[in-house]
């Protein structure tokens, strides 16, 4: 597997980043715009393993190569409301079909819930876009990173109602744009 384009993307989010977001509720018709400072820095060996440890999943071979990061954020959305959080992730490459490589996405603590969680990914390397599916309790998040170039990312989410096992994702809760620019400091 080539790991190279996935690591160059990444790299490019090592940093500082200034996000102005809009979401739209389908289920109530409302919208509501928010901004993130957003930091990401890069895994340390030792949290790579509890990553992995955190969601009892099994020894990874050469998992100082594999992509991750840690995170924190803070946002304040457009009625004053902020949230802030710190996580750690870790993408485990499974398969490449041509440009894409997927696989699974784990992280120490999951946005919706306050858990670890396994979610799967797939990156697709000829347009540099991330794409994180995570089944929460009560909705399935679609993710969507996409680097335009080492300083601006566009991200989209999309929440699906929870369908039935077996069943299609056709039913939004929730819809979610975003700009995001890398700053200084």
């Amino acid at each position: 597997m080539d790991l190279a384009d996935i690591t160059y993307f990444f790299d490019c989010c090592i940093g500082h980043w200034s996000i102005e977001r809009t979401y739209h509720y389908i289920t109530h018709q409302e919208v509501e715009r928010s901004h993130t400072d957003f930091r990401v820095d890069g895994i340390t060996p030792e949290l790579r393993r509890k990553v992995l440890a955190d969601n009892g999943y099994d020894p990874v071979d050469n998992i100082d190569q594999l992509p991750g990061f840690q995170l924190a954020f803070h946002t304040v959305s457009d009625k004053g409301e902020a949230v802030s959080q710190e996580l750690r992730a870790l993408f485990v490459p499974k398969r490449q079909d041509g440009p894409v490589l997927s696989g699974d996405y784990l992280r120490d603590r999951a946005y919706e819930e306050d858990r670890p969680i396994v979610s799967t990914f797939t990156y697709d390397q000829s347009n540099r876009e991330l794409l994180m599916t995570t089944p929460y309790t009560r909705v399935v998040s679609v993710d969507s990173i996409l680097l335009v170039n080492p300083t601006m990312r566009i991200r989209r989410i999309l929440n699906y109602h929870r369908p039935a096992e077996g069943k299609a994702l056709d039913n939004l809760a929730l819809v979610g744009f975003g700009v995001e620019q890398k700053v200084s400091g």
